[in-house]
């Protein structure tokens, strides 16, 4: 609930949807999260990462650290040629069309949150900053940090993770 979700869909970041995919690593992260109470809906892919498909998709930082390297880049990288696609037309309709859309790449930009995102550990919270983070990226985690503390998830987390690690002992 701490996302304004009854029960989001987790999925698991992999190379492939069949839960025999990705390293030692992801196939045993699979084998838990499918045991555990969440609402698991299995592996996911890099091309699902924005398509909703999942509320939360879990994975470790070096992956997550790149896709959010290669999501701010492949924005700037976009934002780029419009710009220069723009400069290159003298057409009114084309200038609109180029307006239009490079005014939609900062709400692109917010939608896939690749300004900010939480890490949770077994121990404890952290919401991890990019050092391209805004004022609004920085207030926005420190919100996402109390609501995270105020509806108790890293207890949630602890207690479903013993719940699973019990169960398969």
């Amino acid at each position: 609930m701490a996302l304004g979700i009854e029960r989001p869909r987790v999925g698991l970041l992999s190379i492939g949807e069949e839960e025999t995919k990705g390293n030692d690593l992801i196939r045993e992260a699979h084998r838990l999260l499918k045991a555990g109470s969440l609402n698991f809906i299995g592996n996911v892919e890099g091309r699902d990462v924005y398509s909703a498909l999942a509320d939360v998709i879990v994975c470790d930082g070096f992956t997550g650290n790149v896709a959010l390297k290669i999501s701010e880049g492949l924005v700037d990288v976009v934002e780029h040629l419009l710009a220069r696609s723009c400069r290159a037309r003298f057409s009114t309709r084309w200038a609109t069309c180029c307006r239009c859309a490079r005014s939609a790449l900062p709400q692109a930009a917010r939608l896939l949150g690749i300004r900010r995102g939480p890490a949770a550990r077994v121990n404890g919270l952290c919401i991890v900053g990019h050092g391209r983070s805004s004022v609004k990226a920085v207030r926005n985690a420190v919100a996402m940090a109390h609501r995270f503390a105020t509806f108790g998830v890293i207890d949630r987390l602890e207690h479903g993770i013993a719940a699973v690690s019990v169960s398969h002992q």
